[in-house]
């Protein structure tokens, strides 16, 4: 057990000493500076004479790849545990969990194309349909009309943020689930009693009583969503821009790694060691959440004897 803590913390240092390094490369270099990263919103460092650094686009795509995925994965996660441990007979139950762990142990790369090759063409399909609706409807402005009509990107922010989504679900719904099964049977029996009903004690007794573990099924399924990588490297595209509308083609801090780590660049340039700059920028950003979330839990922790 402290040898497991020992190695976690000497490779958590490591990370970080590398990163702080290769990072400090990066700035001592005469085309970036620490203003043009974090105040500038264009991010062009393969294109053209001049190179430009401002990491907004990056971290932009990223949380809306995140946000849209987070849409879908933690009430729905969420739903499913409240349904796995209060409604579902034993035998649905024990059936349902195995097809969860198979479907989080899916490789991230599968994600990817099913998002390329399969959510994608839905909601293509989905939007034709409604702009179609929208242009016969002949009353509606003609900003908002065109905002309905504009078109979804083969590569797009919506369809990685719900394959991503679709990843972090079995994380939300498992940790959930164990987190509702962890409250003591006295509580719903004392519920139950008083004369609530399963839908009063599952949503105002236990659901409050396993808050902490709750959260930290969401906090966890945040990060994995943050830091996925293949699967934004195959739908989300490549094109850094600031954006929020998820039928654009938007570029992620992961994503951006993964480009510049295909061999295109010349090791030792500006290029290469903007990636670590990056990285250490998402580490930075992940390791905020965590700090969050763990005050989240020390506020809401219930313990039971």
């Amino acid at each position: 057990m402290i040898g497991c803590a020992v190695l976690s913390i000497l490779t958590t240092f490591s990370i970080i000493a590398v990163l702080l390094d290769e990072s400090r490369r990066f700035f001592q270099m005469k085309d970036v500076s620490l203003g043009e990263f974090f105040l500038t919103t264009t991010w062009q460092p393969l294109l053209g004479a001049e190179k430009h650094f401002g990491i907004w686009p990056l971290v932009c795509g990223t949380l809306l790849v995140t946000a849209v995925a987070a849409v879908l994965a933690l009430p729905l996660g969420l739903i499913t545990a409240i349904y796995l441990s209060e409604y579902a007979p034993r035998r649905v139950r024990a059936f349902l969990k195995p097809i969860l762990e198979v479907l989080a142990g899916v490789p991230t790369v599968v994600y990817g194309y099913f998002a390329l090759e399969t959510i994608t063409p839905t909601l293509q399909w989905v939007h034709g349909r409604i702009a179609g609706a929208s242009s016969s409807l002949g009353w509606l402005p003609d900003g908002l009309s065109a905002w309905i009509n504009k078109p979804i990107d083969s590569y797009n922010a919506a369809s990685a943020g719900l394959a991503v989504g679709i990843m972090t679900l079995p994380i939300v719904c498992s940790l959930s689930e164990d987190a509702l099964q962890a409250v003591p049977r006295s509580l719903r029996e004392g519920a139950y009693a008083l004369g609530g009903s399963k839908f009063d004690v599952s949503t105002r007794i236990v659901l409050p009583a396993a808050l902490s573990g709750v959260v930290a099924s969401y906090i966890l399924a945040i990060a994995r969503a943050t830091g996925e990588t293949m699967i934004v490297a195959l739908a989300a595209g490549g094109l850094s821009q600031l954006t929020m509308d998820p039928r654009d083609q938007v570029q992620t801090m992961t994503g951006y790694m993964v480009q510049i780590f295909l061999g295109d660049t010349a090791s030792g340039g500006v290029e290469y060691y903007s990636s670590y700059a990056v990285a250490a920028m998402l580490f930075l950003m992940t390791l905020g959440l965590t700090l969050i979330g763990n005050r989240v839990l020390a506020r809401f922790r219930e313990v039971y004897q």
